[in-house]
């Protein structure tokens, strides 16, 4: 007779007393735990785990589906290895490339060319087959030396890359059928989980749509991101010829000694790039008489670096570049908007004082001396600087906030005296051809550490606050990201192996009574992946330093 254990369900509030060696889909049974969606994956002890994680000891146990963060994360991991062997079994001789997110789905390049409305057609046909088949998908842990081999004979050169820079005795692979791979979070226990998605052509390849987090009954197919994809375009273009399109291939020269050549290529490229978009606005100000440049992004995309750099390369060309920040304009604390948990929104536009905004704006580009506030976020009110501004006739303003490409902000200025600029995280290299690595997990790195080092906040204060900060970019950033004249990639493609030896430490610190134990778990598993960097040669003036410290600019 097997011992048993008793086992705490959050979803029921109620214990159960099952036997050792009980998987978390027979408790699911046992608890006749159901809902509008099917749960994908569980936290054991705030910790998450496949459906078929057998327990053995006393635990907590938290069933999620798709409308949860993480859940959305199983289901977009597991119809990316159902598309692998369903491009595998038609096309075995080609490579094909899960690029990046693009709305609610991920964008997909074949090597060989863009594919027709005929061969997607083919493409989806099977992916359902597999589907509607429900092929069992497993975890196994083997020798890496093993799973080598097994990648060998698939021509997976970018996993074994990862895995030979990884230097572990024992890795793991997971299975669908005949094929193989590797993913840094749990899949569902077999494919019939995936209940909707489809497939469309769309700029050199194909658009894999997914249903919402918050309706997953529904498609999203009104991705309108050709900007944004010919930058993703270009810097995929530049990191295969920097030889470091994957983490493989990253950690194989950090580990061979180029991690100096590495970063100085890196911040030469981001300082070109930042001298073009100051070339374009002192052309549009000769041209058309531009006289605000206004900086969006979402958050810790290093939009307050971008600006001063950017103010440097103006005074190059002879203009005289004014920064002005949009907090600076943020009403008192008690007239700003709540959410609808009660809690301050500060994302939302009704945060900022939009009168005395456009006036001081009006009057600045009339000439006029105005005295413009300064935000105390201490006390929450709103002071004055002492010096009033004036701007002459070779002056620019650069505005950096969330709101800056949204038409509502600055009504009182003409589209054509703007200069929009869309600057984010867009990290450029994969964890291999198959896995990309989100943005918004550099981004939330960079947040970790910044607020750890200059804000007073722990990971797990950062880590509450985050699922509302990516509701307010979905709702207020990234529906404008088009409009913008330019848009700035921010990312620097060593940067993750620096901020893993600062934001490790401050991640351990996040106790596993918290529900974020399991996101900083994640997050220490995704950066077991990188050969970590010192940060001695990055530059002063680099945009990571307003994350990790040691900046030459004042913020």
């Amino acid at each position: 007779m097997w011992e048993k254990v008793k086992v705490f369900c959050e979803n029921t509030s109620s214990t159960i007393e099952v036997e050792m060696g009980t998987s978390l889909l027979e408790l699911q049974s046992m608890l006749n735990i159901s809902g509008p969606y099917p749960m994908l994956a569980a936290y054991i002890n705030n910790r998450l785990k496949e459906l078929n994680y057998k327990i053995f000891k006393p635990m907590t146990v938290r069933f999620i589906d798709i409308t949860h963060f993480e859940g959305y994360r199983v289901y977009q991991r597991t119809i990316s290895f159902i598309l692998q062997k369903a491009v595998w079994s038609l096309r075995p001789e080609t490579k094909f490339y899960i690029r990046h997110t693009v709305g609610r789905g991920f964008y997909c390049e074949f090597a060989d060319g863009v594919p027709t409305d005929m061969q997607l057609g083919t493409l989806r046909q099977r992916m359902q087959e597999i589907i509607d088949a429900r092929y069992p998908i497993s975890r196994h842990r083997l020798l890496t030396s093993e799973i080598n081999g097994i990648y060998e004979k698939f021509g997976f050169d970018d996993k074994i890359a990862l895995l030979n820079t990884r230097k572990r005795l024992y890795s793991d692979m997971y299975q669908l059928d005949d094929m193989v791979g590797y993913f840094y979070g749990a899949l569902t226990p077999d494919t019939g989980y995936i209940h909707l998605f489809d497939i469309r052509q769309y700029y050199n390849g194909f658009y894999v749509a997914l249903p919402s987090r918050l309706d997953p009954n529904k498609l999203d197919f009104n991705v309108h991101w050709d900007k944004m994809l010919d930058v993703f375009h270009e810097y995929h273009q530049w990191v295969d010829i920097m030889g470091v399109p994957t983490v493989g291939q990253l950690n194989d020269k950090i580990l061979k000694g180029e991690s100096s050549d590495l970063i100085k290529i890196a911040e030469a490229f981001h300082e070109k790039k930042i001298a073009s978009i100051a070339d374009q606005i002192f052309e549009a100000h000769r041209s058309r008489g531009v006289r605000m440049a206004l900086i969006s992004g979402p958050s810790s995309s290093g939009k307050t670096t971008t600006s001063k750099r950017l103010g440097i390369q103006l005074r190059i060309l002879g203009l005289d570049p004014v920064l002005i920040s949009l907090d600076d304009y943020f009403v008192d604390r008690d007239k700003t908007p709540r959410d609808e948990n009660g809690d301050y929104d500060f994302e939302a536009l009704e945060a900022i004082d939009l009168e005395l905004l456009n006036s001081d704006l009006k009057r600045l580009t009339a000439g006029e001396s105005v005295e413009v506030p300064r935000y105390d976020f201490i006390s929450g009110t709103r002071k004055w600087h002492e010096n009033p501004l004036k701007l002459n006739e070779n002056s620019i303003l650069i505005m950096e906030g969330i709101h800056g490409l949204n038409p509502r902000l600055t009504p009182s200025i003409p589209r054509d005296k703007k200069f929009c600029i869309y600057v984010s995280c867009l990290t450029s290299v994969t964890m291999d051809n198959l896995s990309r690595i989100a943005t918004t997990d550099n981004r939330l790195l960079r947040r970790i550490t910044r607020d750890y080092a200059t804000r007073g906040s722990n990971a797990l204060a950062t880590l509450q606050r985050w699922p509302s900060v990516r509701r307010g970019e979905e709702k207020h950033i990234f529906p404008y990201q088009e409009e913008a004249d330019v848009m700035f990639n921010s990312s620097l493609f060593y940067e993750i192996c620096v901020l893993r030896q600062k934001v490790e430490p401050i991640l351990r610190e996040v106790p596993d009574t918290e529900p974020e134990y399991g996101e900083a778990r994640r997050l220490l598993k995704f950066l077991d992946n990188f050969t970590p960097i010192a940060p001695d040669e990055i530059p002063h003036t680099s945009i990571l330093r307003e994350f990790i410290g040691g900046s030459s600019f004042k913020y």
